[in-house]
């Protein structure tokens, strides 16, 4: 039966990552002494490093050497943050559906921008459940590109068609979609309004609702 295969996004999917990386931001912004807001945090939703900083800089010019200085302390401060983290912190639903669908005998995937990808994982104990995990450093095009979900569908020896992509950000489902797979949007329709099932988290989520929604 269908799904074969489960593919998360991280960031505000498989954990409530997004409030850590604004705090990171901000503490940057503080350090340069230029503002930054929940709003310029929103824009940069499944996005790459470089991408969100140019959000952050607000398109101003700075040499390759300056911007990955930011970037890096950027990072440290995200991983300071990320210490706090624990299994509690996985978001809801998720730990459930990852074990029903292992139980069933799906192939689960992960596909995200994020650098700290394995870190994140690691740090809510569920990294040993993902047969694959592809990292903001996996594809040369990143979302809304489709080639990180392809990569690991590639991986999972699955056809896109016969696999679900979960995504919270307007790049990630439009990315999902181009690359032909179910998407569901967790989160504000506003931003994943596209995808084939918009759901306001995955707690209480089931294959069977899966089914009965997307194929």
């Amino acid at each position: 039966m269908l799904p074969r295969a489960l593919i998360f996004d991280l960031d505000g999917v498989i954990a409530d990552t997004i409030p850590l990386h604004y705090q990171s931001w901000l503490l940057l912004a503080q350090d340069l002494g230029i503002p930054f807001s929940p709003e310029d945090n929103e824009l940069m939703l499944g996005l790459p490093r470089r991408e969100c900083l140019a959000i952050f800089l607000r398109g101003q010019a700075v040499d390759e050497k300056t911007a990955q200085d930011l970037m890096n302390r950027k990072n440290r401060y995200f991983l300071e943050l990320l210490d706090n983290l624990t299994p509690a912190d996985a978001a809801p639903g998720v730990a459930a559906l990852i074990a029903e669908a292992r139980a069933e005998g799906l192939k689960i995937g992960l596909g995200s921008s994020s650098q700290n990808a394995r870190r994140v994982l690691e740090k809510l104990n569920l990294l040993s459940q993902f047969d694959v995990v592809g990292d903001g450093l996996t594809v040369a095009r990143t979302k809304p590109a489709p080639d990180i979900y392809l990569w690991a569908a590639a991986r999972l020896d699955i056809p896109p068609r016969e696999a679900v992509v979960f995504e919270d950000s307007a790049a990630g489902v439009q990315a999902g979609l181009e690359g032909g797979f179910r998407v569901v949007g967790i989160g504000q329709p506003r931003i994943v309004g596209r995808a084939h099932l918009v759901v306001p988290s995955l707690a209480g989520i089931t294959l069977s609702a899966l089914r009965r929604h997307l194929f």
